[in-house]
């Protein structure tokens, strides 16, 4: 690239900060920060055509990770490119789907899991963001002070059942709320959404009112901030946040396949406009926080907790995601939760073909010239341009003790079954498949928030003191199969020998014979 061309780059990047300075944001959220969007977005239907008048529509919700869309500045930009935007509200999922088959847009904006879930006729073009800490899952301990972890559901679901009562679980429907209840109903053993009344609002706020409502058997609420933040402070126990499972609740961008075959160079200056100010954000987010703080009515601390809980994806960022097969595992692993939960029938064979990354080379290019550019005068701003500022630190060391002492969140669902030889700690073949499968399932968890207690149990069979000794021995195996695997997070093994049976079955059962897989709360 020439120096002239640097110049220009610069230039833009200057007039892109100006324009962000002087701009309105307006954040608001159908998931983190969902607030009362204060200007007109009310659906129409489609009158004009990207092929002959350069308009485009763009389907999507009050969600602040969309503001950008929203943005007058934005849209004026855009016109200098030649492409007029009309940002619309649609907030069932099934519909905003629906309308892109029909013609009736030719974007739109919507999280992961919904985008295979309603299979649009379109493609992945751009990666918005993903939430880390902006959604959660929050026990009522206020109400029900023994629950403090998943571990602690069991025995209150049947306490609540011999009484004649069905405790209760809250969340807003068809939004990462609902998504965050699927993982827990997949992945934790303890946590089965059948056990409980299923309460759908249609905002977080509600959910929040209902688990503080003392008259109400709301057991547990999926919430997202500032409501997350609030619930900290009161004392709940927030259990599970899209912090601990980062990859969790991504938001996309989809072109319709009818704009891709004609106009895909209008894709191309979209989000080229698009990503340049979000480099102006990655900069300086603090005007973001305080339009949050306004448009929602909120103290300067809620609207950082709704800022903090969010990371945006730059153009660099998103293109390495769809080239070195990022994006494909977590579609698999989105997907993967969506089959076990009975929203989707099978995991898409091909899911490379679900996303593109040709509509990303300008705007990638844009920002790795501003990375070069800066770097020297500003490494801290080039890394985080280029994604890296967001990355997961050096996981602290803990000791054993250290893990054993940390708060339970719940123990993983084995799928499978970890298999010693008889009165050996070695692991059969099927033990190291189960624990390969399992290793995968841990790498959703950040190491920085979520550690693993791998607890050994025995049956009854032989002297206590060898039942102990092989039950530390079986867990140690574990942890060193798990670490071979790559599992990066803390872990430590503990046995506990023939002390614990299962309730209902004899000690010398050899059901007995068990490998817990506990995730614990560390930072």
């Amino acid at each position: 690239m020439s120096k002239n061309d640097n110049l220009a780059l610069i230039l833009a990047f200057a007039a892109t900060a100006m324009l962000s300075a002087g701009g309105i944001w307006l954040l608001s959220k159908a998931s983190p920060g969902l607030l009362p969007f204060s200007q007109s977005s009310q659906p129409s239907q489609r009158t004009t055509d990207p092929q002959t008048d350069g308009q485009l529509t763009v389907l999507g919700d009050t969600f602040s990770g969309y503001s950008t869309f929203r943005n007058g500045a934005f849209q004026s930009a855009l016109k200098e490119t030649g492409i007029g935007l009309h940002y619309q509200d649609e907030f069932d999922q099934a519909k905003r789907a629906e309308r892109m088959n029909q013609g009736q847009t030719d974007l739109l904006v919507t999280t992961l899991d919904q985008f295979l879930k309603q299979k649009p006729q379109g493609k992945v073009v751009g990666l918005i963001d993903r939430t880390v800490g902006a959604d959660a899952v929050v026990l009522n301990t206020k109400k029900y002070p023994a629950l403090k972890s998943l571990l602690d559901l069991n025995q209150l679901v049947q306490q609540a059942r011999q009484q004649g009562r069905q405790l209760s679980i809250a969340f807003a429907g068809d939004t990462p709320s609902e998504y965050l209840a699927l993982v827990l109903d997949t992945k934790f053993e303890a946590f089965k959404l059948s056990d409980f009344q299923i309460i759908r609002v249609t905002d977080a706020s509600e959910a929040w009112k209902l688990l503080q409502d003392p008259n109400q058997d709301v057991a547990i609420a999926v919430i997202w901030e500032p409501y997350v933040t609030q619930a900290r402070q009161q004392g709940y126990t927030v259990v599970l946040s899209s912090a601990d499972a980062p990859g969790a609740i991504v938001d996309v961008m989809v072109a319709s396949d009818r704009l891709i075959q004609s106009k895909p160079e209008t894709i191309s200056e979209f989000l080229e406009t698009y990503y340049r100010r979000i480099d102006v954000n990655v900069r300086d987010a603090s005007q973001l926080q305080t339009q949050i703080a306004e448009d929602g009515k909120l103290s300067a601390g809620d609207a950082g907790a709704v800022l903090q809980g969010i990371q945006f994806f730059t153009a660099a960022e998103a293109r390495s995601w769809m080239t070195d097969k990022t994006l494909e595992k977590r579609i698999g692993s989105t997907a993967a939760v969506l089959v076990l939960a009975g929203r989707m029938n099978t995991v898409p064979q091909n899911s490379s073909d679900l996303y593109t990354p040709q509509f990303l080379i300008r705007a990638a290019q844009n920002t790795q010239t501003l990375i070069d550019l800066i770097r020297a005068d500003n490494a801290n701003l080039a890394d985080r341009l280029a994604g890296k500022g967001t990355a997961i630190a050096a996981t602290k060391q803990l000791n054993a003790n250290q893990v054993k002492a940390a708060p339970a969140i719940g123990n993983l669902r084995v799928r499978g079954t970890v298999e010693f030889g008889v009165g050996l700690a070695g692991l059969t073949a099927q033990g190291q498949q189960t624990l390969a499968k399992l290793a995968q399932e841990i790498a959703e968890f950040s190491p920085q928030t979520v550690a693993v207690r791998v607890i050994g149990h025995t049956s009854r069979t032989g002297p206590a003191n060898l039942n102990q000794t092989l039950s530390e021995q079986r867990a140690q195996v574990v942890v060193n199969y798990l670490r071979r695997q790559g599992v990066k997070n803390n872990i430590a093994a503990e046995g506990r020998g023939y002390s614990e049976p299962l309730a209902g079955i004899a000690p010398v059962d050899s059901r007995n014979q068990r490998t817990e897989i506990r995730l614990v709360r560390i930072n």
